[in-house]
């Protein structure tokens, strides 16, 4: 994955934890995560059957909102280091 399509990834990750926060929007939330599934930590990754369950996606995003984005800060550094 290219910096300006990671960049272009995050823009809508920032999306959906304003969507997350402002609406309620968890469901959508989680899967923009789950597209960044193979870039972040075993433990923050989601699976299939929880991205329809609302109120497991409203946990997941709110429990890991800053390892989420740690991890996302990390990943980007490695992709400019590249």
């Amino acid at each position: 994955m290219s910096l300006q399509e990671f960049d272009a990834l995050i823009d809508r990750m920032k999306l959906a934890f304003e969507y997350a926060d402002n609406l309620g929007q968890y469901v959508e939330a989680a899967r923009v995560l789950f597209q960044m599934n193979e870039q972040l930590p075993d433990d923050l990754q989601l699976s299939f059957e929880e991205l329809d369950n609302p109120e497991v996606a409203k946990s997941f995003v709110k429990q890991h909102n800053n390892e989420l984005k740690s991890a996302i800060v990390n990943y980007r550094q490695r992709l400019m280091n590249v």
